[in-house]
């Protein structure tokens, strides 16, 4: 079965950087389009960061210039590079497999646990 494994969160001062990877297993990753999402609490899911296979990106108006996703796909990994990190960037981070109807990303319903990222102010 598809499985997304999510890691880097942690607890970092407003500023800081962290780097969030997501192994992927039970799919041909380098045929699909990854997303990163984020629920802060009390606020609905947020994409943040997407790319496609050919490696071309996406990103939320909120994290341009700040993210930056990434694949490897002889590693079956998806990264996003997360700098000049906000408080308001705080909330549990998924990894998501998808693909895009268009211009849109659109997720297929497989999600790993989410890692926190609290950022301080």
């Amino acid at each position: 079965q598809v499985q997304l494994v999510e890691s880097g969160g942690g607890l970092v001062q407003a500023g800081g950087s962290l780097r969030l990877s997501c192994v992927a297993s039970g799919i041909t990753f380098s045929v699909n389009a990854m997303g990163w999402f984020r629920r802060a609490p009390g606020k609905q899911r947020e994409l943040v960061a997407s790319i496609r296979k050919t490696g071309s990106t996406n990103y939320a108006d909120s994290v341009k210039g700040r993210f930056t996703i990434s694949r490897d796909n002889a590693k079956n990994t998806a990264y996003l590079q997360m700098n000049s990190l906000k408080p308001e960037d705080t909330a549990v981070y998924y990894c998501n497999v998808g693909h895009f109807a268009g211009t849109a990303y659109s997720p297929y319903q497989y999600w790993g646990q989410g890692t926190q990222v609290t950022v301080s102010s």
